[in-house]
């Protein structure tokens, strides 16, 4: 018999066709795994970069630095707080008074758990006034009055304490002095280093985004805009807070209750010749009060606006007040201790707050005088705009949300820098291009109303992403 062969089918063409198509096959499900397995790898590493949090460094724990924190936290970031102070303040009397105006006091309660504090931490300021005093006659009589100023005052380290105590434990390095930063070359991170004072070493810190919130003297705003100068304003302003707890009775709060009955909830600017002052009550009997005086351009030391001032200084001071000033505020003056001294500076307004993932806030994106009550209120503003741009956007569109938050707010910074530096020329008495002197003696009430806080650009206004 004859060898069974195979059909001639399986050694067709045909055939080979099949097989290769089969292989073909085989080759496409095995990249299919490899590529379900790619994606599965892929889908656990953005899960775990979802999971970990952005990092943001700021460099200043004042008010602006501080509110930061809370509205970078809000938005889903880790936040680290580098300060040069040794501990957060402590019942100390550092700094002075500060008005919140209505924006600023509905954010600022937003972020503290109990929001009620905010209220029993300051006192009403419903009345914006403001005064002429004649210093030889010794009278005064009103120029303007709102009596819908709605604002709030508080004293600088109360409002710290409560913001600083709502915060969650360990994001400050206090007793850390900035040094520098460095942007890595893809722009992905930032390096902070800053020299830890009491362990005499230097750190590093390593984020996704700096945050310079170190005051109008910026050293971080000074690398970006080196020729950036401050402007002396030509005047500086002696300040003080006066605590009469348990001198309620005396012969000067008596006084000066009687002069400016509406303490407590009144805010008085009073303007002499060629000067103004500032006086209005703090919660737990305390009196803050402002004298701005001309004077040339002081030597900064210790890289800080303000100066201790001697005993001989101070008792220059006070007789130069008899001279101009009522006697009951005169009174409140010579009995306040350890007054100090403010240079008044500003400058002119940046072109841009933000450079790669460097972004200024409060006095580092926008010094300003004080006249207009807005530097802690621009800070808080800055700090809620901020952190709702990153929050829209996300870590991985940073410039998106750096880009969004300067557009909304250096348009509006811009205009109150050089708003109320207008405003502290007229209430000094100094020329401006466009009006003569302002004299309080004089004035007609079309030239009083410029005195008024309401007319500062924005006044009310609330940025539309906060809404």
């Amino acid at each position: 018999m004859e060898r069974d062969t195979l059909p001639t089918f399986f050694n067709s063409p045909k055939k080979k066709q099949i097989r290769e198509r089969e292989r073909e096959r085989e080759r496409e499900r095995e990249r299919e795994r490899e590529n379900t397995v790619a994606s599965l790898s892929r889908e656990k590493r953005e899960m775990t970069d979802q999971k970990k949090k952005p990092k943001a460094v700021i460099v200043g724990g004042s008010i602006a630095g501080v509110s930061c924190a809370h509205t970078l936290i809000l938005a889903g970031w880790d936040v680290v707080v580098v300060e040069k102070s040794y501990a957060a303040p402590t019942g100390s009397p550092t700094g002075a008074g500060l008005g919140l105006d209505p924006l600023a006091l509905k954010l600022i309660q937003s972020w503290i758990k109990e929001p009620e504090l905010l209220n029993k931490a300051t006192l009403s300021l419903t009345i914006d006034q403001n005064d002429a005093i004649d210093g030889e006659k010794k009278v005064k009589w009103t120029l303007t009055r709102d009596e819908d100023f709605n604002c709030r005052a508080a004293h600088w380290a109360d409002l710290h304490a409560l913001l600083y105590k709502a915060l969650p434990p360990n994001l400050f390095l206090w007793g850390h002095h900035f040094l520098s930063f460095s942007v890595s070359s893809d722009k992905g991170s930032v390096k902070v280093k800053a020299a830890a004072h009491q362990m005499n070493e230097i750190i590093e810190i390593v984020g996704d985004l700096l945050v310079a919130a170190d005051g109008c003297l910026s050293s971080i705003r000074q690398s970006f805009v080196p020729d950036h100068k401050l402007r002396y304003s030509g005047y500086s302003a002696w300040r003080g807070v006066l605590d009469f707890s348990g001198n309620e009775n005396s012969e000067t709060i008596i006084g000066i209750r009687k002069a400016y009955p509406e303490l407590g909830k009144c805010l008085y600017f009073g303007l002499g010749s060629g000067s103004h002052t500032v006086l209005y009550e703090l919660l737990n009997q305390r009196l803050n009060w402002i004298w701005y005086v001309h004077q040339p351009e002081p030597d900064l030391k210790r890289n800080s606006m303000t100066t201790k001032a001697s005993s001989d200084t101070i008792q220059n001071m006070h007789k130069e007040a008899e001279k101009v000033w009522l006697p009951e505020f005169v009174r409140v003056i010579k009995e306040t201790r350890e007054p100090f001294i403010n240079a008044i500076y500003d400058s002119e307004p940046l072109e841009q707050i933000y450079w790669d993932n460097v972004v200024l806030v409060g006095d580092a994106a926008h010094p300003t005088t004080p006249h207009a009550v807005r530097s802690t209120n621009m800070s808080v503003l800055d700090a809620a705009v901020l952190g709702q741009c990153l929050k829209k956007w996300g870590a991985q569109n940073l410039q998106s949300a750096l880009e969004e938050y300067q557009s909304i707010r250096l348009p509006v910074v811009s205009k109150q820098v050089l708003h109320a530096r207008r405003m502290g020329r007229i209430k000094q008495g100094l020329v401006l291009p466009d009006r003569p002197s302002f004299d309080p003696k004089t004035a007609s009430s079309e030239e009083c109303q410029e005195l008024q806080q309401r007319l500062m650009p924005f006044f009310s206004d609330v940025p539309a992403i906060l809404l």
